[in-house]
């Protein structure tokens, strides 16, 4: 409890490539106390300024104006954030933004989002896997609750594979293939053509190099529309897809029983890959445990160090 007699209150942070999450809990017992959303942080890929704003925004919903003087402790997880990541770019924008709601805490940290998100998994374990897909990639194996040697996360260029941005990049080349006769006929020609503006070369290509790459993870969801509805190319592309992931996750070494944390929009709980994945790392005496996402973990760990 601080001077002004309010119950002293820990901050957790998820920062991730779509949004911001923002989560005020009560240092004692973790009662959840406000949320906060905002837009993206990634911590390498947003600029500093957008940032700032949008992690002002998530904290702005999560921590009331009678509440900023008790927070204490806030642990934040950056995409783009672990080591020898936007580290430094993460600290100086969540700073900031602390700044303008009012809360000076005794204790910032700033983590990796493979950190906290094998934190959120079921009692705060210190040590196994973590998986990560959504609009990125990657896992790290977790040694006394911090990220050690990472797999992927290479980013949209060189890695991610497996990711949302993976499956929109080959839904493009499947439709393109398709076009030009080189591939199958697929149903995702009609759903990627209405995205595109047109089911034509041009305007699948123009679609593709017309705005940031990363974009290309919002078309995940056709993939999934159209093998639910039957479609053999889009079934071939989640297949692999899974396999991608399970291979980064193969490269880890994995020890047959050792938790196996996963997250992100691909493979969290109700996921779409997760059956897929679930099965191709059973084979390695591993079950997943999804969660929604990394803020439970932030919680955690800011309690911990309270």
């Amino acid at each position: 409890m601080n001077e002004s007699g309010i119950q002293s209150c820990v901050l957790g942070i998820d920062a991730g490539g779509t949004r911001i999450r923002a989560r005020l809990a009560d240092a004692a017992t973790g009662a959840v106390l406000g949320e906060g959303v905002g837009g993206p942080g990634n911590a390498l890929s947003v600029a500093p300024a957008d940032l700032v704003r949008n992690l002002a925004q998530a904290l702005r919903g999560a921590v009331p104006h009678d509440r900023a003087g008790a927070v204490v402790t806030v642990v934040a997880g950056f995409a783009g954030g672990g080591p020898g990541g936007g580290v430094a770019n993460a600290r100086g924008a969540l700073g900031e933004a602390l700044g303008r709601v009012g809360a000076c805490p005794a204790r910032i940290e700033v983590l990796g989002d493979a950190d906290i998100a094998f934190a959120a998994g079921p009692g705060t374990p210190a040590d196994g896997l973590v998986l990560i897909a959504g609009t990125g990639a990657a896992a790290a194996r977790v040694e006394g609750r911090r990220a050690g040697r990472a797999v992927d996360g290479d980013g949209w260029l060189l890695g991610d594979a497996g990711s949302g941005f993976w499956l929109g990049r080959e839904a493009l080349r499947a439709v393109l293939r398709s076009l030009d006769g080189r591939g199958p006929a697929t149903s995702l020609a009609g759903s990627v053509g209405e995205v595109c503006g047109g089911l034509t070369k041009e305007a699948v290509v123009g679609y593709g190099f017309g705005g940031h790459p990363v974009r290309l993870a919002a078309l995940s969801p056709l993939v999934v529309e159209a093998e639910e509805a039957g479609d053999e190319v889009a079934c071939s592309l989640l297949d692999g897809a899974a396999a991608e992931l399970a291979s980064t996750v193969g490269a880890l070494a994995p020890r047959p029983g050792e938790p196996l944390v996963v997250t992100g929009g691909l493979i969290g709980p109700a996921g779409p890959l997760l059956p897929r994945l679930a099965e191709r790392v059973g084979a390695w005496g591993l079950a997943p445990s999804p969660v929604p996402d990394g803020v439970p973990g932030a919680v955690a760990l800011a309690r911990l160090s309270h």
